[in-house]
């Protein structure tokens, strides 16, 4: 079944209501950052990573002494790239164990049980 309001017989993701007689886990009622989340959680933490970096070096920019605006700027960006480039490869780092390590022990525990 597939409902669907196309302009150009085009299917974009905004004229699509309905495909295959269910509605997708966006569109009940959860947010595409939730659902992230879930599937990778060190998004949020390289987030809010991030703000607080952020937030910690605005903050110091009153007492950063003879320092230069820009150099002050540039130190507070690379710390937050840093912090988010570090998150994501966590990230991978994880989800790369979860897919190539804990799934085939997983398979393997199944495998010998007895039914």
């Amino acid at each position: 079944m597939l409902y669907c309001y196309t302009a150009n017989k085009r299917l974009n993701s905004v004229d699509l209501v309905l495909v295959s007689g269910k509605m997708s886990s966006y569109e009940e009622n959860e947010s595409k950052f939730w659902r992230k989340a879930k599937e990778n959680p060190f998004v949020p933490v390289g987030m809010a990573g991030f703000v607080a970096i952020v937030g910690y070096r605005l903050m110091k920019m009153k007492s950063r002494g003879d320092t230069k605006m820009s150099v002050h700027l540039i130190h507070m960006r690379v710390a937050a790239q840093g912090f988010v480039v570090g998150a994501m490869t966590v990230g991978v780092l994880f989800s790369m164990y979860r897919e190539y390590f804990a799934k085939p022990i997983e398979q393997e525990q199944k495998a010998t049980q007895p039914k």
